[in-house]
């Protein structure tokens, strides 16, 4: 279980943050995240804000953290606009149906 202190400073990232990406360096999925948001949708990295959490001392508290505020339980965890979207499936799937496009238009503006 994470800890309070925690679980405030996941939400506060995932509010402060236009897009908000918890990954890990090694899943093959999250690479496919990072792919189409900065190759693909050439998002600049200052727009976003991506924790690789086994590259973190906090990581599986962090993770921890998300599944208690998400129910997921995998990385990658994204988030846009402060919007739980899931994993990659749903994002590519978000992707493909043409949504995505508007979403991360309305985010990037404000």
């Amino acid at each position: 279980m994470a800890s309070q202190e925690t679980i405030a400073k996941v939400k506060a990232y995932i509010a402060e943050s236009k897009i908000f990406i918890a990954s890990k360096t090694y899943c093959p999925y999250c690479q496919a995240t990072l792919k189409l948001i900065f190759e693909e949708k050439k998002i600049s990295k200052d727009q976003a804000v991506v924790l690789q959490l086994n590259q973190m001392e906090d990581g599986a508290e962090i993770q921890e953290a998300l599944t208690e505020i998400t129910g997921q339980r995998t990385v990658p965890n994204v988030f846009i606009g402060g919007e739980h979207i899931g994993g990659n499936s749903e994002l590519q799937a978000l992707n493909a149906s043409g949504k995505l496009d508007p979403l991360l238009e309305k985010v990037l503006k404000q």
